[in-house]
């Protein structure tokens, strides 16, 4: 059965399976749903996550042409695109911002909408290709719920997965019916791959070049020039759409330098990290717990890679599975960064790939594409069955993969949805530059990921910081303001244009606190302007002249 003879989804049974995937998401993500407003995995980065969404958001309605001008690391440019400035994601949650919704809130719906939306993209993609619902659901599970989604539960982009099966539908629908149209949706479903992940759009564009050769090597001679005609309007709609969001991080890289060889060895899977699941995996878990670190638990599961190997093997295998397994191991050796044969020639050769840190999150297509070869190894089983037969065999492994993917209850932390006292008082001050210390060196990133979070109280430019990518004038500062309050750390304070200095007394030793704070009052003559709650304990505000 070609794709073109398949029938689409319709919107009755697309509705439903959203609404399956919305509730397998609420119990596969359990309790979140219960918290859905105000809770949140522990992580530095979820407080990232909400600073991206605000500025965003606060960038819309006061400067969109400096969008990319954040309020963090003050007085450095473009501070945004120190990692994934998350365009889409940004806005989809303005308008929710803008009305009013808790910053929580918008996080979290965003969060589960991309995996319930990565469901249902997989099982439209799946059902086209194999017309069975049964394989697009069963495809749709492996991609929604596999560990890798709780490895990176705290990460907003990399849950932004859902654009990469449109994308081959899009493609495959080109070259089934060989419209511009079509070819126009497979380059705008990249585009919006590339504005909601830049790794997820880089690696997606990469391998559905891949895909796109090899299905048009397959085709015959006389189809080959119209499909490469269909395919050219959405090839250029990437490289316009993809290379205007490139230059302002090109104009970074070129401040700041591509990625060193030492942090993409540290940042790529090995071999053995597709045998590691995450520790909180009900099943696999215990076994994997002392093993692998954070980027190197890629274990796709058991089931999904006996179903692949089934839908390779039980028979002749049509040439879209040949195809996607051909990209999985591309996939799989590129994941491995330098370590791998593809990575390296890339890097070597393409000054795109320099700038990417973190090429074991190609793990996930690797997943993708398991997915896809998993729901050929159920329509391989399910043709030797009987229709009652099948409909118990689709129930059975469903419910498998539920059981493999299944992880402990959530554990999560309450995050501010207002602004503690000191960052409401802030708010009502006259506009300047804002230092929040004490600033250490060591154990970074300490608490700037949620000084970066709480500034979108005041939108005050900040020299604090927290992203992907560390300036060298915020780690120089780190080193001038070691030994706050001291002649060295005054002196930057000013240069950097500081009016108010914010010593958290929680972040200071009990001993050491009304020292350091006369030393701060006498010593260098800076006037105590308030104490407040900064939602931990007690702040002291001082006004640098």
């Amino acid at each position: 059965m070609t794709t073109a003879d398949n029938p689409r989804v319709g919107t009755v049974q697309l509705v439903a399976v959203t609404l399956l995937f919305v509730a397998l998401t609420s119990a596969m993500t359990w309790p979140q749903l219960e918290y859905l407003g105000t809770r949140a995995k522990e992580h530095q980065d979820v407080y990232f996550n909400m600073w991206r969404l605000g500025w965003f958001a606060h960038a819309l309605e006061t400067a969109p042409l400096h969008i990319f001008d954040g309020n963090i690391f003050h007085p450095e440019p473009r501070t945004l695109t120190y990692s994934d400035a998350m365009i889409v994601e940004g806005l989809v949650g303005a308008p929710l911002l803008w009305a009013g919704l808790p910053p929580m809130l918008v996080h979290n719906v965003l969060l589960l909408g991309a995996i319930v939306a990565s469901g249902v993209g997989m099982f439209v993609l799946m059902q086209m290709l194999t017309g069975s619902s049964a394989a697009g659901i069963l495809s749709a599970i492996v991609f929604a719920f596999v560990p890798y989604r709780f490895e990176h539960y705290m990460h907003m982009e990399l849950q932004w997965t859902m654009w990469m099966p449109w994308s081959f539908w899009a493609l495959h629908r080109t070259l089934a019916t060989r419209s511009w149209r079509n070819g126009l949706l497979t380059g705008a479903f990249l585009s919006l791959q590339m504005l909601s992940s830049i790794y997820y759009g880089v690696f997606l564009g990469t391998l559905l070049g891949v895909c796109g050769v090899l299905l048009l090597i397959a085709l015959p001679s006389k189809l080959l020039w119209p499909s490469i005609k269909a395919l050219l309007p959405g090839a250029l709609l990437a490289v316009v759409i993809c290379g205007a969001y490139a230059l302002p991080y090109l104009e970074t890289k070129s401040a700041t330098g591509g990625r060193s060889e030492v942090e993409l060895m540290a940042f790529s899977a090995r071999p053995s990290s597709y045998l590691v699941a995450t520790p909180d995996n009900v099943l696999w878990g215990r076994a994997f717990a002392s093993r692998g670190r954070l980027e190197r638990r890629l274990f796709p599961g058991v089931l999904v890679v006996i179903l692949a190997m089934v839908g390779l093997l039980l028979r002749p295998p049509p040439k879209v599975a040949l195809v996607y397994l051909v990209a999985l191991v591309v996939s799989f050796d590129m994941s491995l960064g330098l370590s791998g044969h593809i990575y390296r020639l890339l890097y070597e050769h393409v000054p795109l790939y320099q700038g990417l840190r973190a090429l074991a999150r190609l793990g996930i297509f690797v997943v993708f594409f398991l997915a896809a070869l998993a729901a050929y190894g159920y329509v391989a089983l399910a043709e030797l069955l009987q229709s009652k037969a099948r409909l118990a065999l689709a129930v059975g492994l469903c419910a498998l993969l539920l059981l493999e993917y299944r992880v402990r209850p959530l554990e999560l932390v309450p995050y501010p949805n207002s602004p503690p006292p000191l960052y409401a008082w802030l708010s009502r001050q006259p506009r300047g530059v804002v230092a929040e210390l004490p600033m250490r060196a060591s154990g970074l990133p300490g608490s700037d990921p949620a000084y970066s979070y709480l500034s979108t109280f005041h939108w005050m430019p900040i020299v604090n910081g927290y992203s992907g990518f560390y300036p060298a004038s915020y780690l120089g500062r780190l080193e001038d303001l070691a030994a706050f309050p001291d002649e060295k750390s005054i002196t930057r304070l000013r240069a950097d244009g500081v009016r108010y200095v914010v010593v958290h007394l929680i972040e200071i030793a009990p001993a050491g606190r009304e020292a350091l704070l006369n030393a701060v009052r006498n010593g260098f003559g800076l006037a105590e302007l308030t104490r407040q709650s900064d939602g931990r304990g007690e702040a002291v505000v001082f006004a640098l002249r």
